[in-house]
Formats: structure tokens, sequence, C-alpha cells
């Protein structure tokens, strides 16, 4: 009987929910909730296909919501690491805190509070930077971008500069609003975020 139960836990551990080898968190905002498009669709989608694919055993949480701010994630944030217990937390925010003319000084603290809760977890963290259209003045445009790399330094955190590389400004890519990827942009999505991600795997 006690081997019994021994093996069938021993089972349960291995091949149950539980077996994943690690999980990957992602608090983002439309830009990961794949706005205006089937969800399968989205780079999260694909980064799952492209994990199993080769060969990563990792589960993905997707806990990212549309119109969300740094704040709101930063808010959401502990909750979900309790309840995930992520080895690796991406982190896609700040494009709605830029598009309202937020203070990037709430955006750089907002950020490395997230960065620095992921940290005293044991996970590894990574930022997914963004700019902003020009229209928005020189001035806080540049500071806007420099906050993602100056929290990375300040953290250790590991940095994709601009995650919509290729994809800003291009019509193929963006829906008619000017912001959002095309279903068509997110494997170049995926692929904007993957060489910084593969190595925290």
């Amino acid at each position: 009987m006690r081997t019994w139960l021994f093996g069938t836990a021993l089972s349960l551990l291995l091949w149950g929910p539980a077996a994943f080898a690690g999980t990957v968190l992602i608090v983002g905002d439309s830009i990961s909730a794949a706005f205006g498009m089937d969800t399968r669709q989205g780079w999260v989608a694909l980064l799952e296909e492209r994990l199993a694919e080769q060969g990563f055993d990792k589960q993905v949480i997707n806990a990212s919501i549309s119109g969300d701010t740094s704040a709101g994630g930063a808010a959401r944030l502990p909750a979900l690491l309790s309840e995930h217990q992520p080895e690796l937390v991406i982190i896609e925010l700040g494009g709605n805190d830029g598009l309202r003319g937020q203070p990037t000084a709430q955006l750089q603290q907002n950020l490395a509070a997230m960065v620095q809760q992921s940290q005293k977890t044991g996970a590894k963290v990574l930022i997914l930077g963004m700019q902003l259209p020009p229209n928005y003045g020189v001035r806080y445009t540049t500071a806007f971008a420099a906050v993602f790399a100056t929290v990375a330094q300040e953290t250790g955190a590991d940095l994709v500069p601009f995650v919509l590389e290729g994809i800003g400004g291009v019509p193929s890519m963006v829906k008619s609003d000017g912001i959002h990827p095309t279903a068509e942009a997110q494997p170049k999505l995926l692929d904007n975020v993957w060489p910084a991600l593969k190595p925290l795997l």
C-alpha cells in the first residue's frame, strides 16, 4: 500500500499540471493582450507555440489587460506573483502612460517597483521597452524612451529596447489607429522579443 501511494504521488508530481519546469508571467497592455484580434493570433500565443516546438517545458500566463498602465500593473503584480510563482516575468507596460502624457518619473518608479518585487521572489525579469510617436514632442518622447533603459540598468533586468521595432510606423503592420499591431505583425513582434527572452529560459 505504501509503495503504491508513493508511486502515485510521484506520478502526480511528474505528470500533473505542476510538472512544468517553470512559468513565464507576462504583465502587459493591449500589445500583449492581442487587442482587436483572436488571442490565438497574438505574439504571446505564438510564443507558447515556439516554446513547445523548441522543447522548452514552460507554462505561459498572459496577465495582460488592454488599456492598462504601469500603475495598474504594479497594483496587480503582487497577487500574480503569489498565485503563479513565475521563474520569469515579462513586463510590457508604459505605452498607455505615455499616450496619456503621464510623468516619466512615475513610470520609472512603477516599473522599478515591479522589477524589484519580481526579483525578490527569485524571478528573472525582461522589460519590453516602448517609444512614442514624434507628435508628443522631442523632450517628452526622449525622456519616455530612456525610462526603460534606466530601469533595466539600475535593477539588472534584461531589456528589449523597443518591442515594436520594425512595426511602428509601417502601414501594413499597424491598425488604422496607427498604434496597435496587426495580426500580420505578431510574428515580427515575437522575433523582436525572442533574442532577449531565450537566454533567460
